[in-house]
């Protein structure tokens, strides 16, 4: 049993209807990331200083070293970044996310005093503005706990959101586990929310960007002036607002640090990109949890057996029959690397195909002649497997006039003798007069280009039962 645990195809042409309130084509999630205090520094009990997301090209770490000018970077962006910021949202009434480091806040009482006042959202970015990659299960489960504790005892409750950041493999399983988050963010993956199934527990993932983000003015290839971060804003909100208008609206996650975007010749493009935005109908500037109170009231998670987590047992029975008669097919496929993009009906199906066209000949064949006859012997005795049962139905199939029953009599027995198999054909591709047509001009075809034939059309009696079963 192999299973691939990544999700490649998320909600891929099943995109929900968004419904932002007020019609909005667009919501923008403005996040300020607070972590100046809360980065690594000797002084804060770690081993080396800093050198992530600052003016210093290229910088390293300082083993055993406090660096001085690096920590003076990072202090600019709590006196002097912070606040600037601080002045443009409250000027332009718009809300924003906190990503805030507990250890930081700590140490930043005046800032955080001033985040409530404004009524923004104060999410944890974790305990410590560290590395988590390398760190052990246990002790990230137990900095996520303190990261909650002392949060709560800084700003007066506690974080309903988190996003590490700096994380490792384990951190959004963690952080689900936790139980207490309406949201979490360490994703990438996606313009619009969506819901993890933890065991019993549902998990809102609101994706987060580390490109329409400032850390790049940091990072190689990045802006090195607010001009181009701002045109990058800008055009990302295009598109989004182009789809939109095309009732497809989206999320737009811009990612904002104080020492960064706080500086004044880069806050100028925040500024003129806020304004651009603003002058557009439509456009909704939430919190995240915000948006996450506005998904969990419109789109609750649906919960269904996704054929990726069954046992083979279970899988079997509830997909053996997809194609007729032919069980094999689903106990091979069972045991293809399945993962989340299998849980469609597209996405089995092809699992489903991949072992019927890898099969021989001879299975194959086995497979065409487990189909019935169309309006044959066993229709009329009501022998037929209920989804052969439905199909033909569907087509009128079980209601022919004595002329159409013998016709039918006639075709199937001609068509067995020449080709050594019943004719087959997708019924709810058709009705009863397009049946009886293809049929005739498919009788005198020779028979490898009907054998290949039959299989395209067992494939596709295969999606519609699957498409029965599944999304």
């Amino acid at each position: 049993m192999q299973r691939y645990p990544r999700n490649m195809i998320g909600y891929g042409p099943r995109q929900p209807d968004v419904q932002w309130p007020g019609g909005a084509k667009v919501a923008i999630s403005l996040v300020l990331n607070y972590e100046e205090g809360g980065e690594n520094c000797v002084l804060h009990g770690d081993a080396a200083s800093e050198a992530f997301l600052s003016d210093i090209p290229g910088a390293a770490q300082w083993p055993g070293q406090r660096h001085w000018n690096l920590e003076s970077i990072y202090e600019y962006g709590a006196r002097a970044g912070f606040w600037r910021l601080h002045s443009l949202f409250t000027e332009k009434d718009i809300p924003v996310t906190i990503y805030g480091v507990a250890t930081a806040l700590a140490r930043s009482p005046e800032q955080v005093a001033a985040m409530k006042s404004a009524n923004w959202e104060i999410a944890s970015h974790g305990l410590k503005w560290v590395e988590h990659k390398d760190m052990p299960e246990d002790e990230e489960r137990a900095q996520i706990a303190e990261a909650v504790r002392l949060h709560t005892e800084v700003v007066g409750e506690r974080p309903r959101g988190w996003y590490t950041g700096r994380c490792s493999v384990n951190t959004v399983r963690l952080t689900a586990e936790e139980g207490g988050f309406d949201w979490i963010s360490d994703t990438y993956d996606d313009d619009l929310p969506y819901w993890l199934e933890m065991d019993d527990r549902d998990q809102l993932v609101i994706p987060y960007t580390l490109e329409a983000n400032d850390m790049r003015f940091a990072t190689a290839p990045g802006y090195t002036t607010g001009e181009q971060f701002y045109q990058y804003l800008k055009d990302a909100f295009d598109e989004l607002y182009r789809e939109g208008q095309a009732g497809r609206a989206k999320m737009m996650s811009v990612g904002l640090h104080c020492r960064l975007i706080g500086r004044p010749g880069k806050i100028a493009g925040l500024r003129r990109f806020l304004d651009y935005a603003q002058s557009h109908e439509g456009v909704w500037f939430p919190r995240r949890i915000d948006i996450a109170r506005h998904w969990a009231e419109h789109h609750p998670n649906q919960r269904y057996d996704r054929p990726s987590r069954m046992d083979r047992e279970t899988f079997v029975s509830r997909f053996g029959g997809i194609f007729e008669h032919s069980a094999w097919i689903a106990e091979s496929a069972f045991d293809l690397e399945l993962g989340p993009a299998h849980d469609t009906a597209a996405g089995l199906h092809n699992a489903l195909c991949r072992i019927f066209r890898t099969a021989s000949d001879t299975q194959r064949l086995g497979v065409l002649t487990a189909h019935p006859d169309l309006a044959g012997k066993l229709a009329q005795a009501k022998r037929l497997t209920s989804e052969s049962t439905s199909e033909q139905a569907s087509a009128g199939l079980d209601a022919l006039t004595d002329d159409e029953r013998a016709t039918f009599t006639r075709l199937n027995t001609a068509y067995v003798e020449k080709h050594g198999f019943p004719f087959i054909i997708a019924v709810r591709d058709h009705d009863k007069a397009s049946i009886l047509s293809a049929f005739e001009t498919r009788i005198n075809n020779d028979r490898a280009t009907e054998f290949t034939e039959a299989c395209r059309q067992v494939e596709r009696i295969a999606e519609f039962r699957l498409k029965d079963l599944l999304p």
